[in-house]
C-alpha cells in the first residue's frame, strides 16, 4: 500500500501491537490517537512530532484527516475506538465513515489474527505471555468512500465479524494453550493477576 494513493486503513485492533506492525510497514501514514495519548508526558510529544491526530474533538479529527490527505498520506483509524474485548470485533465507531465521506477517500481493512491475549485489554503490561505468539496480518476488503455514512458502518461492521470468524480457523482451538484458548474471555487473564 506504500505506492497507493491516499486512503484510510482500518484494522481491528486485539493487542497494542497492532498499530506498530502496521506502522512499520508504510513511511507515510497519520494515525488517529486517543486524546488521553495524546497528553501523555511520556507519548504525547512523539505523537506529535509524528503528525498523529487527536481523536477529540471529533469534528477537528475530521478536518485535520481531511487536510492530511492533500499530502498524499494515508490514515491509519481503528473502527473500533480501542481494542477488542468483544470477541469477533467490537461494535464500530462511526468516525471512519466521517472520514471517509469528507476526505472521499477508500477505506482498506486490514485483519489481524493472533493467538495469543498478549497485550489485549486488561493484559498487565509487565506480564510475561506464553510463547510462542503467532499473529497473521492480511488485507481485507477496500470500500468506496461511503455516501451513506450509517449503511456503511452496518456494513463494515458485518465485514469485520464474518472475516474475522471465517480466518480463526487459523488457529485451530484445540492447538492452542489452555491460557490462550478463548481470545474473547479477558476475565481469565484479570482473575489470574488479582
Amino acid at each position: 500500500m506504500r505506492d497507493e494513493p491516499s486512503l484510510i486503513i482500518a484494522p481491528n485492533h486485539p493487542c497494542l501491537l497492532d498499530a506498530v506492525m502496521i506502522i512499520s510497514r508504510l513511511p507515510n501514514v497519520a494515525c488517529v490517537l486517543k486524546a488521553e495519548l495524546m497528553n501523555n508526558v511520556f507519548l504525547g510529544a512523539g505523537a506529535r512530532l509524528a503528525r498523529y491526530i487527536r481523536n477529540e474533538p471529533v469534528r477537528s479529527m475530521v478536518q485535520l484527516a481531511t487536510r492530511d490527505f492533500e499530502s498524499g498520506s494515508h490514515l491509519l483509524l481503528f473502527p473500533e475506538g480501542t481494542r477488542t474485548v468483544q470477541a469477533p470485533v467490537n461494535p464500530l465507531k462511526g468516525s471512519v465513515a466521517l472520514v471517509a465521506n469528507r476526505a472521499q477517500v477508500p477505506v482498506q481493512t486490514v485483519l489481524i489474527e493472533t493467538d495469543s491475549v498478549y497485550l489485549s485489554k486488561g493484559w498487565p503490561l509487565f506480564r510475561k505471555p506464553v510463547m510462542p505468539i503467532h499473529y497473521r496480518v492480511r488485507l481485507g476488503r477496500r470500500f468506496d468512500p461511503p455516501q451513506n455514512t450509517q449503511q456503511f458502518m452496518a456494513e463494515l461492521g458485518h465485514y469485520f465479524a464474518h472475516e474475522l470468524v471465517q480466518g480463526s480457523a487459523f488457529y485451530p482451538p484445540n492447538s492452542l494453550p489452555e491460557q490462550t484458548r478463548r481470545i474473547a474471555d479477558l476475565s481469565s487473564v484479570r482473575n489470574e493477576d488479582e
